[in-house]
């Protein structure tokens, strides 16, 4: 009985997806923009801490958004209200985006004189991050009443990410959810990871959050 190499063909889109991702870094280097990758569960709170986020840098920075969603233009219109460039992506039923529908986000928003854009990806923890999108920076979110076991049941996400972001800490007290522990199980999978803890409700530690941000951006330039 033949055997199908799936093996084979999976590894040709994925060399296909990591050149047009390079090709978007590249791109987006030279025209002085900084390209940000967020990815979360369904209602961690990326979009609330996209608004905090934008509120904080618009009057030294021109943002732009790229809103990923399988059905949806409700989130372009919040951050757009909030003051960046943004732009919808529909996936028409896929629960990620590639570095070809990254590319092709940014071709019709139009990047010229943004100095940071996001990547709202779809929310989950399981298929975005299998996809490089050309970001120079990936993120998570994750939000306390999620719980602090999510890094047991979804490592591959939290070993990945440069940054972690614990949102909702304003809540905390109301969930059994334990900050140390949670840290201990996503340093062993990714030592070198950031992990920030902020309420993008009330404030709380998004000035931390935006401190990194600045710094990588300067670093790029």
């Amino acid at each position: 009985m033949n055997q199908f190499k799936v093996f084979t063909i999976k590894k040709g889109l994925q060399e296909e997806n990591t050149k047009i991702a390079e090709t978007t870094r590249d791109e987006l280097k030279k025209q002085g923009v900084f390209l940000v990758n967020i990815m979360s569960s369904p209602g961690s709170g990326k979009t609330t801490t996209l608004v905090s986020t934008i509120n904080s840098l618009k009057d030294e920075m021109k943002i732009g958004v790229l809103e990923a969603d399988i059905d949806s233009d409700v989130d372009a219109k919040t951050v757009e209200d909030a003051g960046a460039k943004a732009i919808q992506l529909h996936t028409g039923g896929l629960c990620h985006l590639d570095a070809t529908m990254t590319k092709q986000g940014i071709d019709e928003l139009g990047v010229e004189g943004l100095d940071l854009l996001f990547l709202e990806n779809i929310g989950n923890l399981i298929c975005p991050v299998g996809y490089d999108t050309g970001a120079m920076k990936n993120v998570a979110i994750l939000s306390v009443p999620e719980g602090d076991d999510k890094p047991l049941k979804y490592p591959k996400i939290f070993g990945k990410v440069d940054v972690l972001i614990v949102n909702k800490i304003d809540v905390m007290e109301h969930f059994d959810f334990n900050m140390d522990l949670l840290e201990e199980r996503v340093r062993k999978l990714n030592k070198d990871i950031i992990i920030i803890p902020i309420s993008a409700k009330t404030g709380e530690g998004v000035e931390l959050w935006v401190k990194w941000l600045r710094e990588q951006i300067k670093g790029e330039n």
